[in-house]
C-alpha cells in the first residue's frame, strides 16, 4: 500500500498533534512494514526529513495548513501521489481524493467550548461535521473522545477505534541533581518549582492554577516558583493579566515552548506537575511526567482519568481549595509523594507508541482492503 501521512502541521507545531504525527511515524518505521510504502507529505517550508528509514519518502506540499483554501488546494496536490490511503492526523481530510480516508480525532473541545475559540479557530474545526462523514474510519485516542464522537457528533460505533498515545520515551528518569542543575543554568530556576506544561489557552484552566497557587503561597506559606512551560495559544492573555492582578509577576516564570531535550530535565527536577485542565482528549503531558518520576495532580474531568488511573492526585478544575490543598499535600506528605512516584512511572508504562503504531498499521490495512 502507498500510505500518505498529512505532517504539514509538524512544521508550524511540534507539540500537540505535531507530537503524535512525529511519534507515530517514527514508531511506524520500527516496524516491518513488507510492501508498505509511506509518503510523508510536509510543508514545502519545512527543509527537514522527519523520518530517515526504509519505506517512508517525504513529499512537498505548497498547500499551508489551516488555510482557508486547503480543501481545494490540498485535493489537487494529493491527486498526483497515487494514494491508496491518507491518514489526516489534524483530522480534516480533502474531501475530494481518490483514495481511502483515515482520520485522527483527539479531542472535541472546540464543541464543548466554543466560547474559548477564535473565530478562525472556529471556521476550520466547524468542518468536523463534513470531515467524519467524509472518511472511512476514525482514530480516537481516548475511550472519551470516542464516546464523545459517538454522542455529539453521532459517529457510529463500527466506525471509530480507540488507540491510545503513549509518551515519548526520551522523558525518562534523570538524577534529580543533575536535572536542577540543568534548569538552574540554562532557566534561572530555583530547585524548588512546581511545573506546568501545555499551550496557554482557556481550556488549561491557567486562571484557575494561579487562584490556587497565589492561596498556597499565602495561606500554607509555600514558596516553591510556579513555571509556565508551553507556548501562547489563543485566547491566551487573560493569563498574563491574571498573573499581574494576583500580583505573582515575580513568583510566576513563563518559559515558553521548551523543546522535549530540555523539558525532560524540567520534569525531573521539578516537585510536582499540575495539569488543571477543563477537558483533554488524551492528557500526553501527565504521563510524560509520571515517566520521569514526578508526582502528578490533573482534573477528574475528560480523559485524565482514563490516562492517569490510580498514579495522581485528582482534582474538580473548578475548586480552588480543592487544587490548593491537593498541591499542599503532594509538596509536604513524603509518603504520597513516593507512593505517586512509584505508580505514575508504573502507570506510563502501559502505554507504548509502539503499540500504537501497530494497532494503526492494523486499520490501515482493514481500510486499504474494503
Amino acid at each position: 500500500m502507498r500510505i500518505g501521512i498529512d505532517a504539514r502541521l509538524v512544521f508550524y507545531n511540534r507539540a500537540g498533534i505535531g507530537q503524535y504525527i512525529l511519534q507515530l511515524t517514527e514508531a511506524l518505521a520500527s516496524l516491518e512494514l513488507n510492501d508498505d510504502r509511506f509518503i510523508l507529505l510536509q510543508s514545502r517550508k519545512d527543509k527537514s526529513s522527519i523520518i530517515y528509514s526504509n519505506g517512508f519518502e517525504r513529499k512537498s506540499l505548497w498547500t499551508p495548513s489551516h488555510n482557508r483554501f486547503e480543501q481545494p488546494a490540498l485535493s489537487f496536490e494529493i491527486r498526483r501521489l497515487g494514494l491508496d490511503l491518507l491518514h489526516s492526523p489534524d483530522f480534516i481530510p480533502p474531501f475530494r481524493r481518490k483514495c481511502k480516508s483515515v482520520i485522527t480525532i483527539h479531542d472535541l473541545a472546540f464543541l464543548l467550548y466554543p466560547h474559548f475559540l477564535t473565530k478562525e479557530s472556529a471556521r476550520y474545526y466547524g468542518q468536523i461535521d463534513h470531515a467524519w462523514r467524509n472518511t472511512d474510519h476514525i482514530i480516537a485516542v481516548s475511550e472519551t473522545t470516542k464516546h464523545d464522537s459517538i454522542n455529539m457528533l453521532g459517529v457510529p460505533e463500527k466506525k471509530i477505534t480507540v488507540i491510545h498515545e503513549a509518551a515519548n520515551p526520551v522523558y525518562r528518569p534523570i538524577p534529580k541533581t543533575e536535572a536542577q542543575r540543568v534548569a538552574r543554568e540554562k532557566y534561572k530556576l530555583d530547585n524548588q518549582f512546581i511545573l506546568f506544561v501545555s499551550t496557554i489557552e482557556p481550556r488549561k484552566n491557567l486562571p484557575g492554577l494561579l487562584q490556587a497557587y497565589r492561596r498556597l503561597r499565602d495561606e500554607y506559606k509555600r514558596d516553591e516558583v510556579l513555571v509556565l512551560a508551553g507556548s501562547k495559544g489563543w485566547l491566551w492573555e487573560e493569563v498574563y493579566q491574571t498573573t499581574d492582578r494576583l500580583n505573582l509577576d515575580k513568583h510566576v516564570a513563563f518559559l515558553g515552548r521548551v523543546p522535549s531535550e530540555d523539558l525532560v530535565y524540567l520534569y525531573n527536577a521539578a516537585d510536582l506537575l499540575v495539569h488543571p485542565s477543563f477537558y483533554e482528549g488524551f492528557g500526553l503531558t501527565p504521563l510524560e511526567a509520571m515517566n520521569c518520576g514526578t508526582p502528578v495532580i490533573v482534573s477528574n474531568t475528560s480523559a485524565l482519568p482514563e490516562v492517569v488511573g490510580d498514579a495522581a492526585l485528582m482534582v474538580d478544575p473548578h475548586d480552588i481549595d480543592g487544587l490548593t490543598v491537593a498541591m499542599w499535600r503532594a509538596l509536604t506528605e513524603k509518603e504520597l509523594q513516593q507512593d505517586l512516584i512509584q505508580k505514575g512511572f508504573k502507570r506510563a508504562q502501559k502505554f507504548s507508541w509502539k503499540e500504537t503504531a501497530k494497532k494503526t498499521l492494523e486499520i490501515y490495512h482493514k481500510i486499504g482492503k474494503q
